[in-house]
């Protein structure tokens, strides 16, 4: 070990007046609470970000695809789009708006037609399944969220009423009795409430749409964080007809929000750091008032300015090591 370090460590660790004692723990302290800070609240940020990222692709595709006036002959649009480089699965789906009543009651209800076959390949629906099972779902039949079935007291077995109003003449034609067959739970409160999912040949029938139209198609990619690429090579392939929003488009303000608390968070942690520096630096200009026979005594036996001045940055060096580990 150089003289420099050895006198710094010795500085540090040697019997020394209360005061000092006391300023190198706080140093010490100060510099492990903002390392401390710095990794839970990272940590926590990490896992919270991507729990969101799980929750939101298992319950969306990672890619639409739609079209203003609907996808027609939507099996050759999948064709298509599974040569894409990236694409793993497709799946098509209807969804539009309708209303649930009961009790003499209706609420607004988002309603999904999908294929169960191909959906549980873009979607983690069949995980979340709580109650019955995706499979199940044929015509006349639906799945509901669990938030959804808590408020209205809904079972398996139990018959919904859906009111289409885009679907016919007023009256008994815009309804349609569908037998609840599942219940899923994603965690997220406002899918779990607002959204149920249906046969797409009953979605077609509700929607008064034709046997090979769709909505849009769903896509899989091979990993969401590159979505953005895939959804050029969708564009290359079908052109710009069609437009295609990633998992991140549909969700730009919660993510956004989520980048602005993230912002908020390094300028907290960042005031912390600049407090255990100065708990540091006020550390070492006491060490250094004390310790002005201590100079004297080494400028006369030949040491340079530099390597008094090395001897306690190393000081501040070995307070900012012990306070990370």
């Amino acid at each position: 070990m150089k003289y420099e370090k050895w006198i710094s460590y010795r500085y540090l660790t040697a019997s020394k007046t209360r005061f000092l004692a006391f300023l190198n723990i706080m140093s010490v302290a100060g510099v492990a609470i903002g390392v401390a800070a710095l990794i839970v609240v990272t940590a926590v940020m990490t896992g919270f970000g991507h729990n969101l990222q799980e929750k939101i692709i298992g319950t969306v595709p990672h890619l639409m695809v739609e079209k203003e006036t609907g996808v027609r002959d939507y099996d050759k649009v999948i064709t298509d789009i599974l040569t894409v480089k990236g694409v793993k699965a497709a799946s098509p789906y209807i969804q539009s708006n309708v209303f649930i009543e009961q009790s003499g009651k209706a609420m607004p209800l988002g309603l999904r037609g999908i294929v169960p076959q191909t959906e549980q390949n873009i979607t983690k629906v069949k995980e979340y399944m709580v109650e019955g099972k995706l499979a199940d779902l044929t015509e006349n039949t639906i799945c509901i969220g669990s938030e959804l079935a808590a408020y209205f007291g809904f079972r398996i077995g139990d018959e919904i009423t859906v009111i289409s109003p885009g679907s016919g003449i007023s009256g008994q034609s815009w309804r349609y009795k569908l037998k609840v067959i599942g219940v899923f739970s994603s965690g997220m409160a406002d899918f779990d409430m607002n959204l149920a999912l249906v046969n797409l040949a009953t979605a077609q029938k509700i929607f008064g749409a034709a046997s090979n139209y769709a909505t849009g198609i769903g896509i899989k990619t091979a990993d969401p964080r590159y979505a953005d690429e895939v959804k050029k090579n969708v564009y290359e392939k079908l052109g710009y007809g069609f437009l295609v929003r990633t998992w991140i488009d549909m969700n730009r303000s919660l993510f956004e929000a989520l980048f602005l608390e993230k912002w908020g968070l390094f300028i907290v942690l960042t005031l912390m750091v600049l407090v255990a520096s100065f708990n540091i630096i006020s550390t070492l200009v006491v060490t250094v008032s004390s310790k002005i026979h201590d100079i004297g005594i080494l400028q006369s036996i030949g040491l340079s300015q530099g390597a008094i001045k090395r001897i306690f940055v190393n000081q501040g060096l070995w307070i900012g090591f012990l306070g990370t580990f």
